[in-house]
């Protein structure tokens, strides 16, 4: 296990080197100037070329690259073309707002999702598991812009049971509409991943003889049936969470929280190179490990997964 950990870790210089690189040349290919956003129409070509040359995109795009990943290799992320502030102080500022929505919006994915699978697979033919379909199949399909804003009409607007937007220094109200509108998405196709993978759990013959056992059925499905069907609903739950970590860029614009697909979305706006290659590193980063905690996680959850030989 030790030795897999450390090639998969490995394996990350090459991977955020790519990453940088297709990211870099991509932004560079993108229409528009950031120092025409700073200056205005009105400033003259000689003012241009000075900001040009004083933040260094002057240069070729290999060079700027170059320079980039010098500053890189000394642990710097660079600063905003715009408030000249490092993109690292930004990043931790911002990334535990992040942190607390994504998290907030995964225990509920979670909770709830495997709940409403693990009922449909009992009830499996049944009205019951035909109405968990149709709802998980209408959370996919809603989209999230329509989702929160139409949470905010009814909870905030009609209801007044819940504010609107903001972030209210820590209150745990303002959390619950930005969270459940994120959370749908998820919670949806973790309901059907739990219910396809229960079903095929419920089917195996082990089920069977811990029922000849004598176990009570709560103890057949949740004991034994659902520790077997989690490998599938942890890849899932891992890949959203790493998702949410890279920022909600819809969630957090419409509710007014500053996180990180917030700052993202204003960086990419004013063209604010660095900001940009700042966050999508950084969420690369983050996003890998998540990865490699869900594989390490499968060598727990299973005893039939289990890595013997690194090769």
């Amino acid at each position: 296990m030790m030795l897999y950990v450390l090639k998969r870790i490995l394996l990350f210089i090459p991977t955020l080197l790519g990453i940088t690189l297709i990211t870099f040349f991509l932004m560079r290919s993108l229409p528009g100037d950031p120092v025409a956003n700073m200056v205005g129409e009105r400033a003259t070509p000689e003012t241009v070329a000075r900001i040009r040359a004083e933040i260094g995109i002057d240069k070729s795009p290999p060079i700027q690259y170059l320079l980039y990943l010098k500053r890189l290799f000394r642990g710097e992320l660079g600063r905003s073309l715009f408030t000249n502030r490092k993109i690292s102080d930004d990043l931790m500022q911002k990334f535990p707002n992040t942190v607390k929505l994504a998290l907030a919006a995964m225990f509920f994915a979670s909770i709830i999702g495997i709940g409403m699978g693990v009922f449909a697979a009992v009830k499996h033919g049944t009205g019951w598991d035909r109405l968990v379909t149709l709802l998980s199949v209408g959370g996919i399909s809603v989209p999230v812009f329509w989702l929160g804003l139409a949470l905010m009409l009814l909870f905030a607007f009609y209801l007044r049971l819940l504010p609107p937007s903001g972030m209210g220094n820590g209150d745990l109200s303002y959390i619950i509409l930005p969270a459940a509108t994120l959370a749908t998405f998820s919670l949806s196709y973790i309901a059907r991943v739990t219910r396809s993978s229960m079903l095929e759990s419920l089917s195996q013959p082990y089920v069977a003889t811990a029922r000849a056992k004598g176990l009570s059925e709560s103890e057949v499905v949740l004991k034994h049936a659902l520790k077997n069907s989690l490998i599938p609903v942890v890849t899932l739950i891992g890949l959203d969470l790493g998702s949410y970590l890279n920022g909600a860029v819809l969630t957090e614009t419409i509710f007014g929280w500053d996180g990180l697909g917030r700052y993202a979305l204003d960086g990419i706006m004013k063209r604010d190179y660095p900001v940009i290659m700042g966050v999508v590193l950084f969420g690369a980063v983050v996003f890998v490990s998540l990865n490699l905690l869900v594989d390490i996680s499968y060598h727990y959850l299973d005893p039939r997964v289990r890595v013997k030989k690194v090769t």
